[in-house]
């Protein structure tokens, strides 16, 4: 869109023009009611959970809540203990986001920069399978979780099973792949010059010089491990492990129905922050591959 001094969709010149300075407003109404749109879904599930019970259940409903009763946010959290699956999900994340940046990462430099005799066909075998159908795998990867290969283990009521799945990412591995193509080959030239390992090179030139790339996929991971519910529900039976989605699907039987919205304002909020926070690093990793200078 139109961002001043010629740069942009739209520049200063062409925004003169009455026809492209009609086709930019009616662009920016749309953008505007796409957004509300999305947001007034979750914005009403926070307003709601403030209502008593009466005007939770009146018709026509209320957008804005005649009375807010933030009493029933701190009963909801103490009542059902939700600090407790806060801090598993927050376990489950940390490790998630170890294993993602980790394996993902040493596998993009593997077809970045080491690419030895057959990496290609390989990366490509990878990103055909972005082609398959989540569905396509549920039944084999939940046999595996149930009877590990090899070691007959069982993996259930552990967060192993998701740490293993964001070990190994295709989309993940591609962007860390396109953001090392970047990185110059005389480094990693010199750094084998001095003596340094492969593994060196990775911990010691990679990494520092991919901090966006490294905080845009923490971020992204973050907020799909948080927000993830089908394999923590499958996974995860003992109470003691639920997360804080699958607390909320589990324990909706025995919560009313303005209560549940407390809990599901739980969810949504920190996600909320999260984006909030660091959305110039979420933005950035759309723009991933801009170069590294000097």
């Amino acid at each position: 869109m139109k961002t001043g001094k010629g740069s942009g969709i739209i520049g200063d010149l062409e925004y003169k023009q009455p026809g492209v300075k009609l086709v930019y407003w009616l662009i920016f109404a749309a953008m505007i009611i796409v957004s509300a749109i999305c947001i007034f879904p979750a914005l009403w599930v926070i307003m709601s959970s403030f209502k008593d019970i009466k005007e939770f259940y009146a018709i026509p409903p209320t957008i804005i809540p005649r009375s807010f009763h933030i009493e029933k946010v701190w009963q909801t959290w103490n009542e059902f203990r939700f600090m407790k699956y806060y801090v598993n999900t927050g376990y489950l994340t940390l490790g998630a986001v170890a294993f993602c940046l980790l394996f993902n990462g040493l596998a993009g430099y593997f077809f970045s920069k080491l690419k030895p005799r057959g990496s290609g066909f390989i990366f490509l075998l990878i990103l055909w399978t972005v082609l398959l159908p989540n569905t396509v795998g549920m039944v084999p990867l939940f046999s595996n979780i149930v009877d590990f290969p090899l070691l007959h283990l069982n993996l259930t009521n552990t967060y192993w099973p998701m740490w293993f799945m964001a070990a190994v990412n295709p989309v993940t591995i591609l962007i860390f792949k396109n953001f090392f193509d970047t990185i110059p080959v005389s480094l990693i030239e010199a750094a084998r010059i001095d003596g340094s390992t492969k593994l060196g090179i990775f911990f010691r030139i990679v990494l520092p010089l991919s901090v966006p790339v490294l905080i845009t996929i923490t971020i992204l991971t973050i907020n799909g491990v948080w927000m993830d519910f089908f394999w923590p529900y499958m996974v995860l039976k003992d109470q003691s492990q639920w997360t804080v989605m699958v607390a909320i699907y589990n324990l909706k039987a025995t919560l009313p129905m303005d209560i549940q919205f407390v809990a599901l304002t739980f969810a949504i909020v920190p996600p909320v922050l999260l984006f909030l926070i660091f959305q110039r690093y979420i933005m950035q990793g759309y723009s991933i591959g801009g170069g590294i200078k000097g």
